[in-house]
């Protein structure tokens, strides 16, 4: 492969919300300059992008200069914090003009940051939006099945041998694997027992 070769993207992890905000360390595989950065999973896995669905439940312009869009996205595990400006123009124009509650389905990068006033260690994880489509309650649904399946293969992949990113993660996270999958299935409960956002209330105008 030529060094003038154009980067393919990445593949888009489904997880769910609980493990994404557990997760802080990021890193690299090579030295080059434009070499992907890496969200390490605490299931064992890296995410240069990850694909998530769920409620926007809050929208706010944060700007001061310009547009700055924070979203409230949750699943139901958690919440995905989701970041748009000018540099994302197509998901800052989404965020403006969608009326919550609404599903959306998001494609996007994560972004780690260490608040200047937290505890040394602590980093908050966001999303910053290269795609944000409204979708239905059985895309929805559809996603949560499809996480959980995900999320389960990555648990049960854990502790074979050569599994690089399992070995980094219990490295770099002091947390029981076996969370990731107690939530999964708590997940896939929460649409047997309708827990989850009525469509109803999300589609209503």
């Amino acid at each position: 492969m030529s060094s003038n070769a154009i980067p393919t993207r990445k593949v888009a992890r489904r997880v769910f919300a609980s493990e994404f905000n557990d997760a802080g360390y990021t890193f690299k595989e090579s030295d080059d300059e434009r070499a992907p950065i890496y969200l390490l999973l605490p299931s064992g896995a890296r995410a240069n992008r990850v694909f998530v669905v769920g409620t926007l439940t809050e929208k706010e312009d944060i700007g001061e200069d310009s547009e700055y869009w924070r979203g409230r996205v949750v699943d139901p595990t958690g919440t995905f914090f989701v970041y748009a400006g000018q540099y994302q123009p197509d998901a800052a124009a989404m965020l403006r003009d969608l009326e919550p509650p609404a599903y959306v389905a998001i494609v996007g990068k994560p972004r780690t940051y260490e608040p200047e006033d937290s505890e040394e260690g602590d980093v908050l994880v966001s999303l910053r939006p290269e795609s944000i489509t409204v979708v239905d309650a059985d895309t929805r649904d559809r996603w949560v099945v499809e996480t959980a399946e995900r999320t389960l293969d990555r648990i049960e992949a854990f502790d074979e041998e050569g599994n690089e990113y399992a070995r980094m993660a219990r490295e770099r996270y002091d947390l029981p694997v076996e969370t990731y999958r107690d939530r999964a299935i708590e997940a896939l409960e929460s649409l047997e027992d309708g827990q989850a956002p009525e469509p109803d209330a999300v589609d209503a105008d």
